[in-house]
């Protein structure tokens, strides 16, 4: 059993619907993690949960900012729907289909380490949101949006992501952490390494987006920095940033897995990639490296990988499993 990921897959763009319609299965038990941002609408879900589970067995999702967009050009039934109402919704058209969410218990994945041996991990998808914490010190809650502003940065989060119930985003997110933890420390007390899935970065080191930085602000929260050593995860999935990318930190691997939009993954396109040739494998995964020889980063943008490792960069193609 081999589980596969992919995130922002962006439906909404007509060329990567297409490309999403050419999703092959990878082996008959293997699984898929949707890890965010596959489209706005529940119609655009239904379709793209259709499709993943008809080609693997076990499909993960959670949710990303673009699903929990209420807009005025939304269907009739999905008009009224905002914050935490069309998150369950999404809930709902994900269970039609069997897919796991954050509101379903875990699974408990089985499969074959690098020796051959039979081992386990605990599937973990998580929803947290953000509250605005991936700022300088000096920046404070109050003056982050229009420091944003200075560079013309406004996410349209700010726009069509409403918190209902909730007072504000920064609540609604403290709420889930929250319900988010509690549920982390009763699966790290099974004793296995845990796979945690959360569409936004569970760290500010992590993201890494020159042509927008101040973008940070709905890119995370600072209260899941820790999350990977406080609950023994092996690895560490998300989305969101749209730069696909590995970190090895403090032992666990880290996986930004995004797709994109269309124009965003060209060049890997370019390079003869397609949206299976993209799917990242997160277990079994790329070899472990000895602790102290890990790269920091490998960027995967083109389908190849290349390492910053202790400062000096090298072009390094990516192991046989690592299949971006």
């Amino acid at each position: 059993m081999r589980l596969w990921a992919i995130a922002d897959i962006h439906l909404s763009f007509k060329s990567n619907r297409e490309e999403f319609a050419r999703l092959e299965p990878q082996g008959p038990d293997d699984g898929l993690i949707l890890a965010g941002d596959v489209g706005e609408s529940l119609e655009v879900l239904n379709e793209a949960f259709g499709i993943a589970k008809a080609k693997f067995r076990h499909v993960f999702w959670v949710p990303g900012n673009h699903e929990l967009y209420s807009s005025k050009t939304s269907k009739e039934e999905e008009m009224h729907l905002r914050g935490e109402a069309k998150y369950m919704a999404c809930i709902a058209t994900a269970k039609k289909h069997g897919v796991l969410t954050p509101e379903d218990d875990y699974m408990t994945w089985v499969y074959e380490d690098d020796d051959g041996l039979q081992v386990a991990a605990v599937i973990c998808p998580v929803f947290t949101l953000y509250d605005y914490s991936f700022r300088p010190p000096e920046v404070t809650r109050e003056g982050c949006l229009d420091w944003a502003m200075e560079q013309g940065i406004r996410a349209t989060d700010e726009t069509l992501l409403h918190p209902d119930p909730y007072a504000s985003r920064d609540e609604w997110c403290a709420r889930l952490v929250s319900q988010s933890e509690t549920k982390l420390q009763r699966a790290a007390e099974s004793g296995f390494p845990l796979v945690i899935i959360n569409h936004w970065p569970l760290r500010e080191d992590t993201v890494f987006i020159p042509k927008v930085p101040r973008f940070s602000l709905w890119c995370g929260t600072k209260k899941t920095e820790n999350w990977h050593k406080r609950f023994h995860a092996k690895v560490v999935v998300t989305g969101h940033l749209h730069v696909r990318r590995t970190d090895w930190i403090e032992g666990v691997r880290f996986e930004e897995v995004s797709l994109g939009y269309p124009r965003q993954w060209q060049e890997a396109k370019d390079e003869g990639h397609n949206v299976n040739t993209l799917l990242r494998e997160i277990l079994p995964g790329p070899a472990t490296p000895k602790r102290g020889q890990e790269p920091t980063t490998t960027w995967r943008g083109r389908g190849r990988g290349w390492s910053l490792s202790h400062g000096v960069e090298s072009n390094t193609p990516l192991s046989p499993t690592a299949r971006t």
